[in-house]
């Protein structure tokens, strides 16, 4: 059964106990888990990936099956899946364990995907796509941002706002967070204002480093590093920018498998690629196949993660990858 994301009640009021959310948009997906899952739920949370479901099936869904009549209702998380969950699916429909609610949460799933066709088709089961955000999307968020902060704001500033986020919602969230601090000694903002807070998605450097790595130009990478002095604190920038420009990377490679005029592709992309990076990304799609940009991307999530629980030795952390990412 699908549910659209507009549908929120819906997926709310759902007594389904088995949802799968795909798609791309990983913000929208975290805003649905926590605002309708999370937010309310008292019982016990686990969160897994998919190969440690996999690689233990038997125990996991033995864990399912024998619940303690005094255990706590369940709520479960299996992240980074693909088509191999569908094992787990058809053994919790064929067992009718339905006292435990499951969110399968995959990237993108094309039409022929089994996973997506049992979820779509199945009534018992639930369906969530994830589509990217556009811009009239994210000028949405922004503007009910200011509506709710009672903020007058104009459509200058909002524009700025979503072109320093880099037409992505968790960046955009990040950045109405520092805005909505601000806000708290403040009656008003400017657009001075709003330069002065918010990050370039995309500051000369760290771009250039990005591109570099994707490039697979060590020598360049090194001149960058050497030129520049990174700080604890850009070491999250570089990572999202990285993860910006490897999501691109994908998008394109899979348009490039079947459809080899490289011109072509790049001049069509949107949102635009700048005359000036044309060059680059043609030789950042010449340097990877598709398997490696979908495994790069999901190390650079891990990456993220890695970051953040080290924070004081993030710099070497993120210094390492990016050269070893380029050899």
């Amino acid at each position: 059964m699908i549910i659209k994301t507009f549908e929120l009640e819906k997926i709310k009021n759902s007594k389904k106990n088995l949802f799968l959310f795909y798609g791309e948009n990983e913000g929208f997906k975290n805003e649905i888990i926590n605002n309708i899952f999370l937010s309310s739920f008292n019982g016990r949370i686990e969160r897994f990936e998919e190969y440690e479901v996999l690689n233990n099936l038997e125990d996991f869904l033995s864990t399912l099956i024998n619940k303690s009549f005094f255990e706590d209702t369940r709520l479960i998380l299996i992240s980074r899946t693909g088509e191999k969950i569908i094992k787990l699916i058809n053994e919790i429909v064929d067992r009718n364990i339905d006292d435990v609610k499951i969110i399968i949460n995959a990237g993108v799933l094309d039409k022929r995907s089994k996973l997506r066709t049992e979820f779509e088709k199945n009534k018992n089961l639930v369906c969530v796509p994830f589509y990217k955000d556009d811009n009239r999307s994210l000028n949405q968020i922004a503007n009910n941002f200011f509506k709710k902060k009672q903020i007058p704001i104009s459509q200058e500033i909002i524009n700025l706002i979503i072109e320093r986020s880099s037409g992505d919602r968790i960046n955009l969230n990040n950045e109405l967070n520092k805005i909505s601090l601000f806000l708290v000694n403040n009656e008003k903002i400017t657009i001075d204002n709003i330069m002065k807070l918010t990050n370039l998605a995309e500051n000369y450097s760290i771009s250039e480093l990005a591109d570099n790595c994707l490039s697979k130009n060590v020598k360049k990478i090194n001149k960058i590093f050497n030129e520049n002095i990174f700080s604890v604190e850009d070491c999250i920038l570089i990572v999202r920018t990285l993860l910006i420009k490897s999501k691109r990377l994908l998008e394109l490679k899979k348009i490039y498998n079947s459809n080899n005029n490289i011109e072509e592709i790049i001049r069509n992309y949107k949102p635009p690629i700048f005359w000036k990076d044309k060059e680059i990304v043609k030789n950042q799609i010449s340097k990877w196949n598709l398997e490696e940009t979908e495994n790069l991307v999901y190390k650079i999530s891990d990456l993220e993660m890695d970051v953040k629980k080290n924070y004081y030795n993030s710099l070497n952390i993120v210094s390492d990858f990016v050269l070893n990412t380029a050899k």
